[in-house]
């Protein structure tokens, strides 16, 4: 039997991989929460960037006769700037009953959920560099913590800072922060933290957790990056770092699944409909293997950093 693919099961292929590769999710990686993914139909639309307009009073009251007022959100910034990236999945046939056969579904959709893993942990460490540049803050929407004001010494007040942080968000955008974005050492020292275990010592006998500092907080979510990377030229013995650091981020961010990027967003990812693709897997004979090349093009981009406030240094 041939190695090569017929036009109907590259087509049933191609299809439910590439669908699969839009939907995949890396329980680790948090940069959606901070960076909602918005499709775009073209690689030469400009970033929208927001901002007072969308929290602006605006008299809707008409007099018969008149102009209606009309409002749009955010402005045309920067193009956006699409980064490609492209891997390709390998199936051994030796994984597979037959070799002349394209490998089932199965073993295709883990070769794509390997690339995806790979691509998504160059997104993250490219949105973790994004959110945690103080450089992307005014300065009063930032905080380098130092001394005993580290979220790790005791005497410190996690509670307070984050209530300040909030408040500045809301006094620049007329809404509270919704996600509190943390790295996992951060995470592992709140639920530690001597106040924080105070708070729940006579309601549960539990470990601190996420929705527990969520409600803590007084924040709709709380996510923590547990990602960690190591270089391309890494030692094996090398330590990996973690991708979100020691820092905290607190942000506005609206629902993922809206899919509408002209509402106001501490920031979006850009995605080019129709991405992530999977091509038509074929056989390298030098390798007796199948390779399935995926390609995905997306940029994260900080759109209102005022909807936003970095916590540096926080332990």
């Amino acid at each position: 039997m041939s190695n090569t693919l017929n036009n109907r099961t590259a087509a049933v292929v191609d299809v439910i991989l590439s669908n699969h590769a839009r939907g995949y999710r890396n329980s680790e990686m948090i940069s959606h929460y901070l960076f909602p993914r918005a499709m775009i139909g073209n690689r030469s639309m400009r970033v929208i960037r927001f901002g007072k307009e969308g929290f602006r009073m605006v008299n809707t009251r008409r007099a018969p006769g008149a102009n209606i007022e009309t409002i749009q959100y955010g402005y045309a910034s920067d193009s956006v700037s699409l980064v490609q990236d492209s891997l390709q999945g390998l199936v051994p046939v030796e994984h597979q009953e037959e070799a002349a056969k394209v490998p089932g579904v199965n073993l295709g959709s883990n070769a794509v959920s390997m690339v995806m893993k790979q691509m998504d942990l160059g997104l993250e460490f490219a949105s973790a560099k994004l959110a945690r540049d103080a450089n992307s803050y005014d300065d009063n929407h930032k905080l380098a913590l130092t001394g005993t004001d580290k979220w790790s010494d005791p005497n410190s007040d996690p509670e307070a800072d984050i209530d300040d942080a909030k408040e500045e968000i809301r006094r620049m955008i007329g809404q509270y922060p919704n996600v509190l974005a943390l790295g996992a050492p951060v995470f592992k020292v709140l639920k530690r933290h001597p106040k924080i275990k105070d708070q729940f010592k006579y309601t549960t006998s539990q470990s601190i957790t996420k929705e527990m500092l969520a409600s803590y907080f007084d924040v709709d979510k709380v996510v923590v990056g547990k990602a960690v990377y190591l270089p391309q030229d890494a030692k094996d013995d090398d330590p990996a770092s973690d991708v979100w650091g020691n820092d905290a981020v607190l942000a506005w961010v609206p629902d993922e699944t809206t899919g509408n990027f002209q509402v106001p967003s501490f920031g979006y990812t850009y995605e080019l409909t129709g991405y992530p693709q999977v091509e038509q897997p074929w056989y390298d004979r030098d390798r007796r293997s199948w390779k399935y090349p995926t390609t995905t093009e997306r940029q994260a981009v900080l759109t209102g950093s005022e909807a936003g406030f970095l916590f540096k240094g926080a332990i």
